[in-house]
């Protein structure tokens, strides 16, 4: 049976500001991943892609009829699984997700993880309202579920999502099958595992209303409130701890509006007194992600991932989709084939080694940053240098003093990851 408890630790927020609020003329997405501490996270590059007629794909769990050709992708994704927590495509789609729990019940058996519908929107979607409506169209047709861990007892939840592109952002809320979403077509709005659209609702599932009537949770009287119709009556402790940090994290927003950089969503996913940046309950965030999606298109899209734990002792790492992209090998993690524990039957009862190249230095580091104190602060500047060099490339690219050539764009990250983890040695 599903386990429904809100009180087991999962969190995260998403961030987006589209102009008037940010400082540029760009739409800036960011995302904190909470999930359990020793999970790890790594980032693949997908390239793009043509199928077959009738392909099917494996998803986490269950098969979809594959489409005709699918987007190139970079993706922060727990590394036992197919979809992904975060991540963004080559026409500058981005999207993240979090886990919610409404009083529609969590649907029994595996079906579509919110994380692969995330992979599935990115792979077929060419702007943010276009992955609106893949995800939507999937949940429909396959439904979502399924447990949600690296783990022998199910964990489950209903999704939210926050999808930018370089014009808007779409909050897209789901429960079961049903959804509401809001259109932002300007200012801050961040999510943090609740619901959060009430009456500004731009697009919904046509049977949403009659569904909140037949259940008795609206008398079909004045201005429908999809936050208050469909969030349990008694909020369980750890969701309140998420409504502390939503608003928080508005808050944070707010004090920056007009002032929002790459810099400033990055201070943001750092913030610990908010319990943004999470280490707690035997959850911590695992992974990070920042976006500047440029609204001129001649300008490239950069993505800054972290691919390691922690944000505040992490580099964020500029990606750009370019003719040089390929695989960072050491922000891979290692594979077990059919022997893998999410493969066999049961699932999850055994585990193994996931963690990468970086993620093994990176814990060595944090080690010696707790360790060490003079060494710990020398090897955080050497981080921070890193990063304010990704940062500096982003502001040549965006004021037209840096062009290099494509093949070197495409390259980035992987030349960041590679001194990341030299460092470590």
């Amino acid at each position: 049976m599903a386990s429904s408890s809100p009180d087991a630790p999962c969190s995260c927020d998403c961030f987006v500001s589209v102009p008037p609020a940010s400082a540029i003329p760009a739409v800036i997405f960011a995302k904190n991943s909470d999930r359990p501490r020793d999970e790890v996270q790594e980032v693949v590059f997908v390239p793009a892609g043509t199928h077959a007629p009738g392909s099917r794909l494996q998803c986490t769990y269950i098969e979809v009829e594959q489409v005709s050709k699918t987007h190139a992708v970079i993706l922060s994704r727990p590394s036992w699984l197919w979809g992904a927590e975060m991540g963004a495509n080559e026409h500058g789609v981005c999207i993240g997700n979090e886990a919610v729990w409404t009083k529609e019940p969590l649907r029994e058996g595996e079906a579509l993880l919110g994380m692969d519908l995330l992979r599935l929107a990115l792979e077929r979607s060419t702007s943010a309202q276009e992955a609106l409506h893949v995800i939507t169209g999937l949940l429909e047709r396959y439904g979502q579920g399924g447990s949600c861990l690296e783990d022998p007892a199910p964990f489950c939840y209903h999704n939210t999502f926050l999808l930018a592109d370089r014009t808007e952002a779409w909050v897209l809320e789901t429960t079961g099958r049903l959804w509401a979403a809001q259109r932002i077509q300007e200012g801050a709005r961040n999510i943090s595992n609740q619901l959060s659209i009430g009456t500004d609702i731009s697009a919904q599932h046509p049977e949403l209303q009659t569904h909140a009537q037949a259940q008795g949770w609206w008398d079909g009287q004045g201005t429908f409130d999809f936050a208050q119709v469909f969030s349990l009556t008694q909020q369980p402790v750890r969701m309140e701890a998420a409504k502390a940090r939503f608003l928080a994290g508005r808050e944070l927003l707010r004090q920056q509006q007009g002032g929002i950089t790459a810099e400033v969503m990055m201070g943001i996913l750092r913030d610990k007194e908010s319990g943004i940046c999470m280490d707690s309950g035997g959850f911590r965030t695992t992974a990070s992600m920042v976006s500047v999606l440029p609204q001129d298109p001649t300008q490239p899209c950069m993505h800054f991932l972290t691919a390691t734990p922690d944000p505040s002792r992490s580099v964020f790492k500029p990606f750009i989709f370019g003719a040089g992209v390929a695989q960072a090998p050491q922000v891979l993690s290692p594979t077990f084939g059919a022997q893998d524990p999410v493969r066999t039957l049961p699932r999850f009862q055994t585990q193994v080694d996931r963690r990468h190249i970086l993620y093994r230095g990176h814990q060595a580091a944090l080690g010696l940053m707790e360790s060490d104190q003079d060494r710990g602060q020398q090897l955080r500047q050497k981080q921070l240098d890193l990063e304010q060099e990704g940062l500096k490339a982003l502001r040549g690219l965006l004021a037209s003093e840096w062009a290099p050539p494509f093949q070197e764009l495409g390259s980035l990250f992987q030349a960041f990851v590679k001194r990341e983890s030299q460092a470590y040695l």
